[in-house]
């Protein structure tokens, strides 16, 4: 870390989740310390309900290991990544779940089984990932798309990717976000194909009538979340240094970005993958234990939205 700040969880999305109904979620991979400990904090908060899967033996010895009693909670066995996957996503396709988390699984097992075309969680919507950004001592959210799940996105996943991240951000409260398709410019330049493509996104989403969101680009990152940047450079936008959610040109860029911001910021990086029938906690073992309870519950509360 090149930051000494500590992490924090946003008090907001506590209060928030604490508020609603308590979700139940579906746990792929649950046989592993790192995992139960991520969801304790979450049960132990009084915000989600589990169901385990994987190994009952492994489960078992993974909660002893952090002297977690689960004794009381449902255990589904699964004997390999694949399965547990795909029994967890089944919990979710029936209604017994509302919430999906990836625990002790490889992402691209569980999204194999999210995205099955049989058996899946698929919506008519393309799934991508956002990242719910906070800085430790400031109230600004910036949420990141995506930065995991879409490597290269063409114009049509980008559309679908910009409406996954509108979706997650109204349901945290933001009535009317305002969207920047980030590219290295703000003047359309067909040697920089991300400007050319933020131009199309834009054009299309605003084509489309009653889209609850403001959206520009192409916006350099300065511009977007900069107002003096964008008034010293003259640009008249709407979005201009007030963005709440940044679309990158593609996966390395995203990557990058969110990684700055946790390493020279101490910013919770709390990731949801949205566009399937339910929210999924994707994190990563490198995750502070913050980002992950945070992610849970921005996971729960937008489970809760959709089920009003």
């Amino acid at each position: 870390m090149l930051s000494n700040v500590p992490f924090e969880i946003p008090a907001y999305l506590l209060e928030r989740a604490r508020a609603l109904p308590k979700m139940t979620v579906a746990v792929a991979g649950a046989g592993n310390p790192v995992a139960l400990e991520s969801l304790r904090q979450a049960v132990e908060a009084d915000l989600v309900e589990p169901i385990l899967v994987g190994d009952p033996d492994d489960i078992r010895d993974a909660a002893r290991a952090i002297d977690w009693d689960t004794t009381s909670f449902r255990i589904e066995a699964a004997d390999s990544e694949a399965k547990a996957s795909e029994k967890a996503v089944a919990l979710c396709r029936h209604g017994e779940a509302q919430l999906l988390m990836k625990g002790h699984v490889h992402t691209d097992e569980i999204m194999r089984a999210v995205i099955d075309r049989e058996n899946g969680l698929r919506t008519g919507r393309r799934t991508s990932h956002v990242f719910h950004m906070t800085i430790p001592g400031r109230d600004r959210v910036i949420h990141i798309t995506d930065a995991a799940i879409n490597v290269n996105p063409n114009t049509d996943s980008k559309i679908d990717i910009v409406h996954n991240a509108i979706d997650m951000a109204r349901a945290l409260g933001m009535d009317q976000p305002k969207v920047a398709v980030l590219s290295g410019a703000e003047t359309i330049n067909p040697s920089m194909p991300s400007s050319v493509d933020a131009d199309k996104v834009v054009s299309r989403i605003n084509s489309q009538p009653g889209t609850p969101a403001i959206i520009d680009g192409p916006l350099g990152f300065d511009n977007a979340v900069s107002a003096e940047a964008a008034k010293i450079k003259g640009i008249d936008s709407p979005v201009a240094g007030q963005a709440d959610i940044l679309v990158v040109p593609n996966l390395e860029s995203g990557n990058f970005l969110f990684k700055q911001m946790v390493y020279f910021m101490s910013s919770t990086a709390a990731g949801v993958v949205m566009g399937a029938q339910v929210p999924i906690v994707l994190t990563s073992r490198a995750d502070p234990p913050e980002a992950r309870f945070a992610a849970t519950a921005i996971a729960a509360i937008i489970a809760a939205d959709k089920d009003e």
